[in-house]
């Protein structure tokens, strides 16, 4: 039973409060939320678990958020930010976080852009100093921006042109996406980033990264009513954005026949996307068809794996997957072929196994066992205090609301056969899936 596997890994969530009854869940951490005047939206957790502290400062801009013709803006900046301050310039504030031991990174999505630091406790007030700092006197000019828009365009090269997953990926999002920003890269197009100017850069920062559009996590071994007072101390006087407004996005139309498309590259075996676009994070159907994936392309058990790779031996790897996003999701197979072999057969036997689905409900072991790995790799990812701190930060961010996690695990366990058999009929529609193909050259 999923209650059996979760309840084994509360020797690891010890600092949460978890209980598991015969048909629910709960999963609940005791976390301080409030707000400053400036709009700045804090959330602190303690645990004294281990001498450790991970701070977190998310920013609701993604590349959603972006102008067309600047596309990339929201990547490109993130970089930016580690370009120094008149107080802590790149170099001293790398050597300070080096010096005490921290580890940092920031990530980009099409919703958020985050930062985090993982240090000891005792560097709390070190890190506040650090961070406020950039978030308000962050210095931009064409120095900085040539040398980091050569770095972003190269990890453009590497992780996009020159990778196979990430230019499927890429072309998944543009033939899915009409309308919506979604469409574009979060990395941006190569002609894009080398249009961007330091007015441009500028005009960015004051309008997104501003407390009123920032989500400020603290977790681990900290106090909290000392931590509230290093907040008020370095926070409460940041000015707020002026120019942030409501972001409004066109609804993406709803597609009616099946779209395509297809590339060559140097890559010695066809690869095959089959995707559908289908419900935003959150939602009931959202977790139906997570489950969904994992029933059909998750591992050497999965229906898809056993068919195509093992039996009938005509891909290479599959797998499938399901984005979700804050306004619309992604349900995706990526299939690698034999060497030789066509993708008639495949694409059959893929869409042989999306009828099987609609046509007769998975059983009760099946669906079982996919709740039972998807749940418990969500526990898994709970279990450090960075773990934590980054699921309040998404969940704040994204919903605006961090206790929408508390409900995580009731959901998954709530969907039955039926509703696995409701998602596939609603959303893998052949009329609305689009097939992208990558060949050798």
């Amino acid at each position: 039973m999923a209650q059996r596997i979760v309840a084994s890994l509360v020797f690891f969530l010890s600092t949460i409060c978890f209980s598991a009854t015969e048909n629910h869940l709960a999963l609940k951490l005791d976390v301080q939320k409030y707000t400053l005047k400036n709009g700045l939206s804090v959330l602190l957790y303690e645990d004294h678990s281990v001498p450790l502290v991970s701070y977190h400062t998310w920013f609701r801009v993604g590349s959603k958020n972006e102008k067309v013709g600047l596309t990339g803006m929201a990547h490109l900046f993130e970089h930016m930010m580690f370009k120094g301050t008149a107080k802590y310039p790149a170099e001293k504030f790398d050597q300070i976080l080096q010096s005490n031991g921290a580890v940092h990174n920031a990530f980009t999505s099409n919703d958020y852009t985050g930062y985090y630091i993982d240090a000891s406790s005792d560097k709390l007030e070190v890190l506040m100093d650090l961070e406020s700092d950039r978030m308000t006197h962050l210095e931009v000019n064409e120095a900085s921006l040539k040398s980091e828009r050569e770095v972003v365009k190269e990890e453009r090269r590497m992780r996009t042109e020159n990778s196979i997953q990430g230019t499927l990926f890429e072309l998944i999002f543009g033939v899915v996406f009409k309308v919506h920003p979604y469409k574009w890269p979060v990395v941006g197009w190569m002609a894009d980033l080398n249009r961007m100017t330091v007015s441009d850069c500028i005009a960015f920062y004051k309008k997104f990264y501003a407390p009123n559009n920032a989500v400020l996590v603290i977790a681990g071994d900290i106090n909290i009513s000392k931590t509230k007072d290093l907040v008020e101390k370095f926070y409460d006087s940041i000015p707020a954005s002026t120019t942030l407004e409501k972001s409004v996005y066109q609804q993406e139309p709803l597609q009616r026949g099946e779209r395509g498309q297809q590339i060559t590259k140097d890559v010695q075996t066809p690869t095959i996307g089959i995707t559908f676009k289908t419900s935003k994070a959150g939602t009931d159907d959202a977790y139906a068809l997570d489950l969904l994936s994992n029933i059909l392309g998750s591992g050497e058990s999965s229906r898809l794996h056993r068919r195509l790779v093992y039996k009938e031996q005509k891909a290479l790897s599959i797998q499938a997957f399901n984005y979700t996003l804050q306004d619309d999701g992604i349900f995706g197979i990526m299939t690698s072929l034999r060497s030789g072999v066509k993708e008639d057969p495949v694409l059959q036997g893929t869409f042989g196994e999306i009828w099987r689905l609609k046509q007769v409900l998975v059983s009760e072991e099946e669906l079982q066992k996919a709740k039972n790995a998807v749940m418990t790799d969500y526990v898994n990812s709970l279990k450090t205090i960075h773990g934590k701190a980054n699921t309040i930060a998404m969940n704040e961010t994204l919903f605006g609301d961090y206790t929408m996690f508390f409900k995580d695990l009731d959901k998954y366990n709530a969907v039955t056969r039926e509703k696995i058999q409701e998602v596939a009929g609603q959303y893998l529609k052949p009329e609305q899936r689009s097939i992208i193909r990558i060949y050798p050259k």
